[in-house]
C-alpha cells in the first residue's frame, strides 16, 4: 500500500481507503459479522483511512464500524465522519446540532476523537450558514481537540469554491468529491490546481460511479439518467465479453492521479476488499484503458446533480 499527504493536514492516507457506507447496507443487505471481518481485512492490508457518516444506514454504518474497531489500537487508523445529514431530506447544520452529532458519533464509534469531521452534502445547505455558523463551530471543536481536521463534502463541484473562496486559509482542510473523477467523468480534475493552491486535500469517492461501472449495475435509487446508465453499460459489457474486470480498471484509473490523496472504495465483503487492494500492485492494461475510455466518450463528463437550485452544477447530457 502506498500513502500520500492529505493536503496540509499532516496526515498520510492510504491511496485506497475504506468507505464505510457499505456497512450500513446502502447498496445491498449485509451481514454484520462479514462486514466486521471486512474492516479488519482492510486494516490488515494497509488501509489506514476510514470514512463513515451517521446518515449511512440511519446510523447502522457507524454502529457496525464501532463494533469492528473494538480492540483495534487507535493509532492504526484515521477516522472520518460527518455532520449535517441525518436522514432522507433531514439536514441540520446548526452549531448546536453538529456538536451533539459529534458526541453521538463518538459514542457509536467507541472513540473520543475524530481525525476528520466533514460537513455532509453541503449542496443541500444554505452556504451562508455553512460559512457563518457551521464552520466556526467546527473550528471551535478543532481548537478544543475534539476533532483533528475539518472537511466538506458534496456532489456538485461548484460548492467547493463557493465555500473556500469565503473562508480563511486553513479553515477547510479537505474536500470529499464523489462520482466526479472516474473513467466516465473527470470533471474534478479541473479543480485540482485550485485545491492545491488552497492547500486542500482531495478525497475521491465512488470510482465506479456508485455502481455505474459494475456488472451488477446501479441500485434503484441511483440518480443517473437512463442514457448515462446505458453508456456506462456498453463499457461494462465490453469488459465482460473479453473477461476483463472493469472495477479493476476503474480503481487503477482513480489511484493513478497524483493530485488525489485517496480514493474510497466500499464493500462489506472481505474478498472484494482484498481484490480492490490487490489491483494496486497489478499492471495497468493501457490498451484496454484506451478502449474503455473510447467507449465512454459519448457520456464523458455527463453528470447528474442535486441540492438547492443555487448549489447545483449545470447538467451536461
Amino acid at each position: 500500500m502506498h500513502y500520500r499527504p492529505l493536503g496540509h493536514t499532516g496526515l498520510k492516507v492510504s491511496v485506497l481507503s475504506f468507505g464505510a457506507s457499505s456497512l450500513g447496507g446502502v447498496f445491498r443487505a449485509t451481514d454484520d459479522t462479514e462486514a466486521i471481518r471486512t474492516v479488519h481485512t482492510a486494516l490488515d492490508l494497509g488501509m489506514n483511512f476510514i470514512d463513515v457518516a451517521p446518515y449511512y444506514g440511519a446510523t447502522k454504518a457507524e454502529t457496525v464500524l464501532g463494533r469492528a474497531l473494538q480492540g483495534i489500537a487507535r493509532d492504526r487508523y484515521l477516522l472520518a465522519t460527518k455532520v449535517g445529514q441525518y436522514g432522507d431530506g433531514e439536514f441540520d447544520f446548526s452549531a448546536a446540532r453538529i456538536t451533539r452529532s459529534l458526541d453521538e458519533s463518538c459514542a457509536r464509534l467507541g472513540v473520543d476523537h475524530i481525525d476528520l469531521l466533514q460537513c455532509h452534502d453541503i449542496e443541500f445547505a444554505d452556504l451562508n450558514q455553512i460559512v457563518d455558523e457551521t464552520l466556526p463551530a467546527l473550528v471551535r471543536l478543532r481548537t478544543t481537540g475534539r476533532i483533528g481536521h475539518i472537511g466538506i463534502t458534496g456532489l456538485p463541484l461548484k460548492v467547493f469554491p463557493a465555500i473556500l473562496d469565503r473562508t480563511a486559509p486553513g479553515v477547510v482542510e479537505t474536500v470529499l468529491s464523489f462520482c466526479r473523477y472516474e473513467l466516465n467523468d473527470t470533471a474534478l480534475d479541473r479543480l485540482v490546481p485550485y485545491l492545491r493552491e488552497k492547500n486542500v486535500g482531495i478525497i475521491n469517492a465512488s470510482p465506479t460511479g456508485m455502481g455505474l461501472l459494475t456488472e451488477r449495475g446501479v441500485p434503484a435509487w441511483h440518480p443517473a439518467p437512463p442514457a448515462m446508465v446505458a453508456g456506462a453499460r456498453r463499457a461494462v459489457d465490453y469488459c465482460q465479453s473479453i473477461g476483463a474486470d472493469i472495477v479493476k480498471l476503474a480503481v487503477q484509473f482513480c489511484v493513478a492521479h497524483p493530485g488525489i490523496a485517496t480514493t474510497l472504495v466500499g464493500s462489506a465483503n472481505p474478498a472484494n476488499i482484498r481484490k480492490n487492494i490487490a489491483y494496486l500492485d497489478e499492471p495497468i492494461d493501457f490498451e484496454l484503458m484506451a478502449k474503455v475510455l473510447d467507449l465512454l466518450k459519448p457520456i464523458h463528463n455527463h453528470n447528474f446533480t442535486r441540492g438547492l437550485p443555487s448549489n447545483r452544477d449545470p447538467l451536461i447530457a
